[in-house]
């Protein structure tokens, strides 16, 4: 794999009167400087292969942040299920309820062929274990908020095993030493430089290295506000840079200024310009950047049901918490409201127990909105305001864009795992109140009851998986969660009965997209239909449930129950495929709009006369600057 860039231009832009913020200043080489933010602009050219190809994400982030450079032979391999890139991300985000054995296995089985045999991927997994020195801890777990795990450094060397299961040619890592002690540090850099001598091409960004890391690097490209101070071997740079003599005296900016001028004439840049022109004009390599997962649908299912039900199962703030507050609190329930019983008085007792259950007992499932959350970070969603380009985190270890596997598996074996929980939540829930409230005698009411406030809960589930996939920011996730809710609350016809509703907007539509509405009726009617209360006063007929439905309630009895339900599972279903239509949108649609986005920038700031500039050593073969989305479809860096 050969990597070019050429006249690169990174700026953040300001369209006031503020000058615009250079982050990388017309640079040239073969490793990528700089770190951007969401809102930057590049330009120049990037060639894989001497070629613009469409750059995936694992190249295309892994370009925003990678400035010093360990190089192999950079032969390809042909092992099975290899692939050209990889990207190891600064933040490790790994699920801390599972093992290290168990993170690689469920990742070779995401994305290795299917039609390898037990024993290969069983060898695959241990090479793996073994190649990144993870022996010792390969049983541990990962570890989170309430589970003892592994340290920083093997984290970091099980984000690197991650990506060497696929047999990558070029590994781009970012900042792999962060946090790291100088142990951990070294240890993780040397294990990067034996993998270079295995025929791969690996490169790095790397802040203040001690001078043993320093040493294990073969090339360095070193940058200071975005322009190139020198770019060569590693071990030369301290004699090519030091001038004592000429740059004792000098203030800070005039050293850098007279670093970046002798860099741009010195044998280096030279030899850099002359293997760039050499690499362009390379015949007959092939840039394939294909990084998709080589598993079947059935496969990627399989194995993603399995670990998000692993990952429900262990970690306790996921379900279990939630389970046992449920548990509390419909004890709670079942002791106000005990034995309630068929006189006037309990008419009252009775909407308010089936209001409550499908109102706040609903409204406890947006508890699950932070684990979702968590598992959304290694599913990995694109830009979550398109507009802003704005992410959920600003992490960049995504399965999918990595191309592992699609929206569509995701959100189906979230369901299947989720399911069992859902149906304990729910179980629990309806038989505590259920027997203890004493509601309408019939285990058909009592299965119509646990059916209701199961899909109800499913519901709630799916409503905040959207606004997961819409809201840029963990807290404003709950509380527009918690917005959603509380209305449909407002509307269920339980405080304001639905034909006193404001027709426009609150009737219609508000009240007849309310799963919480279509929830509480079809209780009403499982619970009330076929009883007889007391009148209010002796001697006077018993009221009927149906009676007290229909004027006490304000319920319409023009439709069965099992309609209720049925609408119930039908929003459940548009919720669900309405997550699906927005991943889906915002893979197609992001990178439209970061291109159109960067066209319009770029013609904004070339009338600014500083935008300008000539480059530091153009190529003979000009052209006309033009953002890096714009070629052959090539991706922004930045998603």
């Amino acid at each position: 794999m050969h990597l070019v860039w050429e006249d690169l231009t990174v700026v953040i832009p300001s369209f006031g009167k503020g000058p615009t913020k250079r982050l990388i200043n017309g640079v040239s080489g073969v490793a990528e400087p700089g770190r951007l933010s969401g809102n930057v602009v590049m330009t120049g050219n990037a060639l894989l292969n001497g070629s613009k190809r469409r750059l995936h994400y694992g190249v295309s982030a892994a370009m925003s942040s990678c400035g010093v450079r360990i190089t192999g032979d950079g032969g390809g391999e042909d092992d099975m299920g290899s692939k050209p890139l990889a990207y190891v991300t600064q933040e490790d985000v790994l699920m801390g309820t599972l093992t290290v054995k168990e993170t690689i296995t469920y990742s070779a089985h995401l994305r290795l062929p299917t039609t390898i045999t037990k024993d290969e991927l069983n060898g695959i997994i241990e090479g793996a274990i073994i190649e990144m020195g993870l022996q010792e801890c390969s049983d541990h777990l990962i570890g989170n908020w309430h589970l003892r795990g592994i340290s920083g450094g093997e984290k970091k060397r099980l984000s690197i095993a991650l990506e060497l299961l696929t047999r990558p040619r070029l590994l781009f890592l970012d900042e792999p030493t962060t946090g790291l002690d100088s142990a951990s540090a070294f240890f993780v850099t040397q294990t990067l430089r034996n993998i270079s001598r295995g025929s791969k091409t690996v490169i790095c960004s790397i802040h203040q290295p001690s001078s043993e890391v320093f040493a294990l690097f073969d090339d360095l490209f070193l940058i200071s506000g975005g322009e190139t101070v020198y770019f060569g071997e590693a071990n030369m740079a301290v004699e090519d840079s030091q001038k004592p003599s000429t740059l004792m005296n000098m203030a800070t900016i005039e050293i850098k200024g007279k670093l970046v001028e002798n860099c741009k004439y010195s044998t280096y840049a030279k030899r850099a310009k002359a293997r760039i022109q050499e690499i362009a004009n390379m015949k007959g390599l092939v840039a394939e950047t294909e990084t998709g997962s080589q598993a079947t649908w059935c496969k990627q299912l399989s194995t993603l049901t399995r670990r998000s039900f692993v990952n429900m199962s262990r970690d306790m703030g996921y379900y279990w918490l939630r389970i046992m507050t449920y548990i509390a609190v419909s004890i709670c329930v079942g002791t106000v409201f005990f034995d309630v019983g068929a006189s006037y008085s309990a008419i009252l007792a009775h909407g308010a127990c089936g209001g409550f259950v499908s109102g706040y007992m609903i409204f406890m499932s947006i508890g699950g909105f932070p684990s979702f959350i968590e598992e959304m970070k290694v599913f990995g969603d694109l830009e979550l305001s398109i507009l802003c380009f704005h992410p959920l985190n600003q992490i960049f270890n995504k399965e999918r864009l990595k191309r592992h596997y699609g929206a569509g598996v995701f959100i189906l074996s979230n369901f299947l795992s989720s399911f069992p929980f859902l149906a304990i939540m729910a179980l629990s829930t309806v038989t505590i109140t259920y027997y203890m409230v004493k509601l309408r005698p019939g285990f058909s009411h009592y299965m119509y009851s646990y059916l209701d406030l199961l899909s109800s809960i499913a519901v709630v589930e799916s409503c905040m998986m959207v606004v997961a996939s819409l809201v840029p920011n963990f807290i404003m996730g709950l509380i527009t969660g918690a917005g959603i809710i509380g209305v449909m609350m407002m509307t269920a016809g339980f405080f304001r009965f639905f034909q006193d509703l404001p027709k426009p907007f609150w009737r219609y539509p508000i009240s007849y997209i309310n799963y919480m509405g279509w929830a509480l009726e079809g209780e009403y009617k499982n619970d009330m239909i076929g009883l007889e209360f007391d009148p209010s006063q002796p001697g006077d007929p018993k009221l009927k449930g149906e009676f007290i439905i229909n004027t006490v309630l304000g319920v319409s009895l023009d439709h069965s129950k099992w309609w209720d339900l049925a609408v119930v599972i039908i929003i459940l279903i548009v919720y669900r495929l309405l997550f699906f239509t927005i991943l889906k949108f915002k893979e197609r649609a992001s990178p439209l709009f970061r291109t159109i986005y960067t066209k319009r920038t770029l013609h904004y700031l070339s009338k600014r006369p500083s935008f300008r500039k000539t480059p530091p050593f153009p190529s003979q073969r000009h052209q006309v600057m033009h953002s890096l989305s714009s070629q052959e479809g090539l991706t922004s860096p930045m998603r």
